[in-house]
């Protein structure tokens, strides 16, 4: 059974997509820790992170970089800190989090969306990603 993510690129079930090539895809979490909280993944599905081939694995934080850039520019964050946990969706991806401190990577305080906001935050990430 194909995992959620691989539901989302095949375009089965919708998400707010920020930006798409051949073997990537990066989309906004629906149960944010902050706005913008962000995954990224490689369109091939792999379990785990650490089982995709070199070039794949590399590739996916160059093509997180411009991504990550966007978020920061857009949320005003000091920084995105990046998390690999691997456990919640058997799909390999990191996630892009907004945050200002240490205990801004917090996944107890990740909570489901408005789809409006997400709506918004998508918009200005995508515009700031086209500039």
């Amino acid at each position: 059974m194909p995992s959620i993510f691989t539901r989302i690129v095949n375009r089965e079930i919708p998400a707010h997509i920020l930006r798409e090539d051949d073997d990537y895809l990066a989309f906004l979490d629906v149960r944010p820790i902050r706005p913008g909280h962000s995954l990224v993944i490689p369109k091939r599905e792999i379990d785990d992170l650490f089982d995709l081939p070199d070039a794949l694995l590399a590739g996916l934080l160059v093509f997180a970089r411009p991504v990550a850039k966007a978020i920061q520019e857009t949320t005003g964050t000091q920084r995105v800190g990046v998390a690999v946990i691997g456990i919640e969706v058997p799909h390999a991806h990191i996630h892009l989090v907004p945050i200002d401190d240490i205990g801004g990577l917090d996944f107890r305080n990740a909570q489901p969306a408005d789809d409006a906001e997400l709506t918004e935050t998508a918009e200005r990430i995508r515009s700031a990603l086209a500039a």
